[in-house]
């Protein structure tokens, strides 16, 4: 048997097929093993995959879905418009998709579906409500082997049956993951017949596996260990975008950032290159929106934020803080782990504009999580916004009448007016532009303190010109070189 091709990454585990998650090292894996209805193209754009076609209906509740004929799960049972409701209807339990505190993120936007068969390879879904971005919860959404499920009990790697391009061989928790190749996959052949995912719990053990020959790909490199191995013989350097939005999230309910013009000063008053350089040591890039530059609805031409410091002043004056503003700032010892350093260079940059912070520290991060789920973030709390999806960042966290999980007081009913349009646009490009219109709106009264996205690094070995990352960040295995 070949030698398999080993992948060194911060966390080796196996999680639920439909847990919500952020983290790039499930995500990978997940990619491996299952197959969902649509994927993401390398343009960001949905394209086929489970579902060779579907159509819209035009009030955007109604999805019919052709399957995709003569695929098999791992254990043999055959792929169908059954293992689709099972799957859709499992999404939608309000106990499954739990994240950091915040219980059913799926059922959001699934509960009251209704999925009905009309034959072996058609799937119908309707929805509770208009959605025109289902597609953004479905790419998340894992089909699964009933069978396999329900024989599973709390046995994760039993759970682990798809009908991805991989099938699980073997799974040490923490520290292993072995994958082989399933044979005439349907999304054509995989390069590499054969993975290894194993821990590198820190940047610099990844790097030295890399570079002891024990790993054949480093994830989740940052600026020092890129630049190590520029140059060397045989090896590719990737540096790509990490497109979760690092913010401070103002408590918009009570306090000063209650007040619109003080949310706007704070970002006049900032200088998002000097976070980068200073806090990031260069890896990263500057943020001018509630999302990514490479979220579908992004603004490309909305003019970013130009410190003016001239103006923040004036906005704080107007705002009665005309001698200074004193903010109790919420900061996680972790994730993003660089926290407490934002925090302090943050407030030497608003220094002489006379903001103070009081900070207060919580190095449990799933406490943090539940504390800003609960609203109990006081004045403005450090955070990070991953969903690679707008209308889930303005469903969850900028729709007042939701009140989501991550939402904190903020209230602006021309963007909300905005969110009900696109909900019910099934076109695109008509929906890509009330996103460009809720971005600018957003740049004019924001809801959160925009810092930066980070950069991050891959390297794998040998030389690989025009091999890219996935614009989500996520290590997309049938798209690896043959690297054994």
């Amino acid at each position: 048997m070949a030698k398999p091709v080993t992948i060194a990454q911060a966390r080796v585990v196996l999680d639920d097929p439909h847990a919500c998650t952020d983290s790039g090292d499930v995500l990978t894996v997940f990619g491996a093993l299952f197959d969902t209805l649509v994927k993401r193209d390398a343009g960001g754009c949905y394209a086929p995959l489970l579902a060779t076609s579907w159509t819209i209906s035009p009030d955007a509740r109604t999805f019919t879905f052709r399957l995709r004929e003569g695929v098999r799960f791992h254990n043999g049972d055959a792929f169908d418009s059954a293992a689709v409701k099972f799957s859709l209807e499992r999404m939608a339990r309000p106990d499954m998709g739990a994240t950091l505190g915040a219980p059913g993120v799926y059922a959001q936007y699934l509960a009251g579906l209704n999925v009905t068969c009309p034959d072996a390879h058609t799937v119908t879904v309707v929805l509770a409500e208009p959605m025109a971005d289902l597609f953004d919860v479905l790419v998340a959404g894992n089909m699964v082997s009933p069978r396999a499920i329900e024989a599973a009990g709390d046995d994760l790697a039993a759970r682990a049956v798809g009908t991805g391009p991989y099938r699980l061989e073997s799974y040490i928790a923490g520290e292993e993951i072995r994958l082989a190749a399933v044979p005439g996959h349907f999304d054509g052949p995989v390069a590499n017949p054969s993975l290894r995912y194993v821990r590198g719990a820190t940047r610099d053990q990844r790097l030295a596996l890399f570079r002891q020959g024990a790993a054949d790909v480093a994830n989740g490199l940052e600026t020092a260990e890129q630049q190590a191995l520029r140059g060397e013989a045989g090896v590719t350097v990737v540096d790509y975008l990490a497109p979760t939005a690092i913010i401070l999230m103002f408590n918009a309910a009570k306090g000063p950032g209650a007040d619109s013009r003080v949310r706007r000063a704070l970002n006049l008053g900032i200088d998002r290159e000097a976070l980068v350089r200073d806090v990031l040591d260069g890896a990263g890039q500057p943020l001018h929106g509630f999302v990514s530059p490479v979220h579908f609805g992004a603004d490309p031409e909305a003019p970013g934020f130009r410190q003016d410091r001239k103006e923040a002043r004036l906005l704080l004056a107007e705002a009665g803080h005309a001698s200074g503003v004193t903010f109790n700032i919420y900061c996680p010892t972790r994730l993003p782990d660089e926290a407490q350093a934002l925090v302090k260079a943050l407030e030497a940059q608003l220094a002489d504009l006379g903001v103070r912070f009081v900070v207060h520290l919580e190095a449990d991060r799933t406490l943090y999580a539940n504390q800003v789920r609960l609203k109990q973030i006081h004045d403005i709390c450090v955070f990070d916004s991953s969903p690679m999806s707008v209308f889930r960042v303005l469903y969850e966290k900028v729709d007042s009448r939701i009140r989501g999980s991550w939402w904190e007081g903020y209230a602006n009913p021309a963007v909300e007016a905005l969110i009900d349009r696109a909900r019910r646009t099934p076109d695109d490009a008509a929906r890509e532009a009330i996103f460009r219109e809720c971005y600018r709106r957003l740049q004019d009264d924001p809801p959160w303190l925009y810092l930066y996205n980070h950069r991050r690094g891959i390297a794998l070995k040998g030389a690989h010109s025009g091999w890219a990352m996935r614009r989500d960040g996520v290590l997309d295995v049938r798209c690896l070189p043959a690297l054994a």
